[in-house]
């Protein structure tokens, strides 16, 4: 069932979330954040390390529980491991002792689909992926970005409403990165899920996205929004040479060089003390 026009995929409003430490304290990852994005928006996260960027992912998924504040998807609120929603991790999520074709096909086997249709849609996107031919490979056999596409397939075969990514291509290097994130905007275009993409790379943000988010040094809350106004379909590689893009980074990046300097100056405080 696709969802209302008038209600948000994804809303956060007043919401606390706190951690106990090793030490017996209390750590706060976010403090009074109220964020949405509409069906169908590409929402790109950014902010220093230590802000809550990766925090309001879990509280969507309903992995953790807010200290405080509500939490909704497609208007419901989060109460347990939220029902369509995909989430694409740092790491692969891959079983390492299954072929790709069944990597990818254990999400629709999971939710009672028959072997023979399960391994349709999984041959289907894994040609979409770009990995037709690859389907008896074992994830120890392939390159960080065919592991990267077979994680994508992975998703994107449940038809999630809601995507969930954490700095998924951090780990590849800048051409293969590049590439993957025109991979994902082409994918992204086939079925439109809402998303929130956390990640370090203010350009990779701007590129990806239609707006970003700056959350403040932690406790995060929401400093700014940007609309990306860059036009769709999007070549991620090709966009970032654009005088608009250049425009928009050096906006986004006076919100966002204050916070990284103050994340900065604490860590060092830390070390030091």
């Amino acid at each position: 069932m696709s969802s209302s026009p008038s209600i948000n995929a994804i809303e956060l409003r007043g919401v606390t979330k706190r951690f106990a430490t090793p030490s017996g304290g209390i750590h706060t990852a976010l403090r009074d954040l109220d964020m949405e994005v509409a069906p169908g928006e590409f929402c790109a996260v950014v902010g220093p390390t230590g802000c809550g960027k990766s925090t309001t992912l879990t509280l969507v998924s309903g992995l953790e529980k807010a200290s405080r504040g509500t939490v909704k998807v497609d208007g419901r609120p989060v109460t347990g491991v939220t029902p369509g929603v995909g989430f694409m991790f740092q790491t692969d999520a891959v079983f390492p002792w299954k072929s790709v074709l069944d990597n990818v096909a254990a999400g629709p086997r999971f939710r009672g689909a028959g072997r023979r249709k399960a391994n349709d849609a999984a041959r289907d996107w894994l040609r979409r992926v770009g990995l037709a031919g690859f389907e008896d490979r074992y994830p120890h056999q392939l390159s960080g970005g065919m592991r990267k596409r077979v994680a994508l397939a992975q998703s994107l075969i449940n038809e999630p409403r809601v995507l969930l990514m954490d700095e998924p291509f951090a780990a590849l290097d800048v051409q293969t990165r590049s590439i993957m994130s025109d991979e994902l905007l082409g994918l992204w275009e086939q079925t439109r899920p809402a998303v929130i993409f956390v990640t370090h790379d203010l350009e990779e943000a701007i590129a990806l996205a239609d707006k970003v988010i700056v959350l403040t040094a932690g406790p995060g809350r929401i400093k700014a929004t940007f609309r990306i106004d860059l036009p769709r379909p999007r070549k991620a590689q090709e966009i970032r040479f654009t005088d608009a893009f250049v425009s928009l980074y050096s906006e986004i990046w006076e919100a966002l060089r204050s916070e990284v300097e103050t994340a900065y100056a604490r860590s060092t405080a830390e070390v030091t003390t």
